[in-house]
């Protein structure tokens, strides 16, 4: 089994115009997820960390991605191919609220 990491992106007006029936469903397949071992979660106030030529380490609140939708959440998940992780995600709460999910192949690093 592959690794993914998934980035949620949404807002509440989105949330708020999904139908409330279709976001239970969402959260319920969020929570059957958790309880497969899926470890998500709410995305937190980012913070920059630099450390360039390992001389001094420097923070900055924020985050240094922008897009058109806030971070809303993170989760790893375990697939055998990108299109059965892509099918995991497609029932969550930022792929049917009117957000978006990006799913990233995780490779082993060297």
């Amino acid at each position: 089994m592959a690794k993914f990491l998934t980035i949620g992106y949404g807002d509440q007006a989105g949330y708020d115009r999904t139908d409330a029936a279709v976001r239970d469903a969402a959260h319920a397949h969020d929570e059957q997820l958790r309880q497969d071992g899926v470890d998500m979660g709410i995305a937190g106030s980012p913070v920059q960390v630099r450390n360039h030529d390992a001389s001094e380490v420097t923070t900055e609140d924020g985050p240094f991605m922008s897009s058109a939708l806030p971070v809303a959440g993170f989760a790893i998940v375990e697939a055998a191919t990108l299109a059965e992780a892509i099918e995991i995600v497609s029932c969550t709460p930022c792929a049917v609220a009117h957000g978006v999910v990006e799913v990233w192949p995780l490779q082993a690093t060297p």
